[in-house]
């Protein structure tokens, strides 16, 4: 008789958390859940009161709660969560499309008693929150972030009112919100009508002549666009000056995180953005991380800050650059079912570190670097959006590596990559000529 097979059967899953809570959190009511044996009544539901938040902490200590999870509604979440995490508790915030792919849901049971059984058994993962004081800056920057966004709207909205009196200034000067151009709409609003003389205003740098400047400024002048004109212009001003008191926030929260006192090396030559911050952010950010993220092509101050208050300076919540990576959505998807794969996309992400990358890659189309010269080769083999990518993402580990061993970035040069490039090429004609039995031989001058 032959020997017979064991009995394969399902792996029993172990308790790995028994004080454990899940909360299923809404706009007015929090519904709690703890173990069976933890209180007589292991459901309850709290308010969103600031007395009601510390209750629901009240009761999660009385029952033995030590770890609790709960879903990423809205911005719901981030009262409760930091209650929470300032009583003691070790709060998992978890994403809902992992909570409902897990199987064995039951109708019967409450979001809350799910969130409780999946995060006793082990089966839920916290995603990322840097620190309470990077929220701080990484809340002030988003704030930073709208503001530009509303005085953008407000430049618009200062170019529909002059169109629509057919006044062309936009076809003569590049920028409305530059110098000539801001001198000139003060001017009209305050009354002055004459071509002639709004066009002494000229800039120098102007490329435009002041006959071509008064041509553009003839229109019909009604009083219903100049009052749009008005409420435009004010409402640019009121933003700028709303990013003023934002940006000294931003100084004062970026100076409280320093962390090193050394100066950075001197910076290299680049033309300013302009809207990057009034303070010195390079030196800032130099300070709190003890490296120049600035000396990679493509990562400007405004690009350097965006990525440091998204992530934060402390790299230990990823255990490699494939981890960060990931994080950011800027790996491949690896879609495989049956041992095929079915596609290699990676995932939709709005995450603004990741976009901020995409955007310095994109700028390294004209870079005389390494790296613009590795994008431009990206460029010819695939379409744009797939090179923005997977510049992106070599961009993301360049930035894991100068925060984890705080190694300053040296570029190479447009020449060095291009020969290490002959040098591999070269390489992988010679083992395909040997597979062939045959010689590869350099051709002589």
């Amino acid at each position: 008789m032959g020997t017979s097979k064991p009995k394969i059967g399902r792996t029993k899953l172990e308790v790995m958390h028994p004080d454990s809570a899940g909360i299923d959190v809404g706009g007015s009511r929090h519904y709690v859940a703890v173990r069976s044996e933890a209180a007589e009544q292991p459901v309850r539901d709290f308010g969103c009161y600031t007395c009601d938040l510390h209750a629901m902490a009240d009761w999660l200590q009385h029952c033995g709660v030590r770890i609790v999870a709960l879903e990423s509604t809205g911005v719901y979440w981030i009262p409760l969560y930091e209650v929470l995490e300032r009583r003691g508790f070790e709060v998992l915030l978890v994403n809902a499309r992992h909570v409902r792919g897990v199987s064995g849901r039951k109708s019967d049971v409450l979001d809350c008693q799910w969130l409780q059984q999946l995060l006793s058994y082990g089966l839920l993962k916290g995603a990322f929150r840097p620190h309470d004081q990077m929220c701080e800056l990484r809340e002030l920057n988003r704030l930073r972030t709208r503001l530009l966004r509303e005085q953008g709207r407000s430049v618009q909205h200062m170019h529909k009112a002059l169109t629509l009196m057919n006044v062309q200034l936009t076809n003569a000067i590049s920028d409305v919100a530059g110098v000539t151009g801001q001198k000139i709409v003060r001017a009209i609003v305050e009354g002055m009508r004459d071509p002639e003389e709004l066009a002494s205003y000229r800039d120098a740098r102007i490329k435009a002549s002041e006959q071509e400047i008064a041509a553009s400024l003839q229109g019909n002048w009604r009083a219903e666009h100049i009052f749009a004109l008005k409420v435009a212009l004010a409402t640019f001003d009121f933003c700028a000056q709303q990013l003023l008191q934002c940006e000294e926030q931003i100084d004062r929260a970026m100076q409280a995180l320093q962390r090193f006192s050394n100066e950075p090396a001197k910076a290299k030559k680049r033309s300013k953005a302009k809207n990057a911050p009034k303070f010195d952010v390079r030196e800032r950010l130099f300070k709190m991380c003890g490296v120049d993220l600035t000396r990679i092509n493509g990562i400007d101050v405004s690009t350097a800050m965006t990525i440091v208050s998204e992530v934060g300076t402390d790299m230990s919540r990823f255990p490699s650059d494939k981890h960060f990576a990931s994080w950011l959505g800027l790996c491949p998807g690896t879609y495989i079912s049956g041992g095929k794969s079915l596609g290699s996309a990676t995932k939709h992400s709005t995450n603004r570190a990741t976009q901020a990358l995409k955007q310095a890659a994109a700028a390294l189309r004209t870079s005389q670097s390494a790296l613009g010269a590795y994008f431009r080769r990206l460029c010819g083999r695939m379409d744009k959006a797939k090179a923005v990518t997977a510049a992106a993402h070599k961009l993301a580990r360049l930035v894991y590596a100068m925060l984890t061993k705080g190694e300053e970035y040296t570029d190479q040069g447009q020449q060095y990559y291009e020969e290490r490039y002959r040098e591999r090429a070269v390489r992988l004609l010679q083992r395909r000529a040997n597979k062939l039995g045959m010689l590869v031989v350099p051709a002589t001058a």
